[in-house]
């Protein structure tokens, strides 16, 4: 296959997951569609790096995985106290939240 095609492959995905980010209110979709995004360019990092037959981007992207991790963990305790205090997921209920934290 060549770099193209996952250059392409990688700029869908990312378009996708644009999309996903500000068309949607649902939390777990924006969570998805960061993480598509995040995908994305991991895999466009791994393809420069084949192509230029260095590894410093399959490392970059290694270590971006672990970031996604920690993101992933933030994210879904962000999203279970919200759930928690206002019985919702919606992304309108940030409002609220930012209340109860100043008060």
């Amino acid at each position: 296959m060549t770099p193209e095609l996952f250059f392409l492959l990688s700029s869908v995905l990312f378009s996708i997951g644009l999309v996903g980010l500000v068309a949607r209110r649902n939390l777990f979709v924006l969570y998805m569609s960061i993480e598509l995004m995040l995908s994305s360019v991991n895999l466009l990092l791994a393809t420069f790096s084949k192509v230029f037959g260095d590894a410093s981007g399959s490392v970059i992207a290694l270590l971006m995985i672990a970031v996604i991790a920690a993101e992933a963990a933030l994210f879904l305790a962000l999203i279970i106290h919200m759930y928690r205090s206002s019985r919702t997921i919606d992304s309108d209920t940030f409002d609220r939240l930012k209340g109860q934290i100043n008060d």
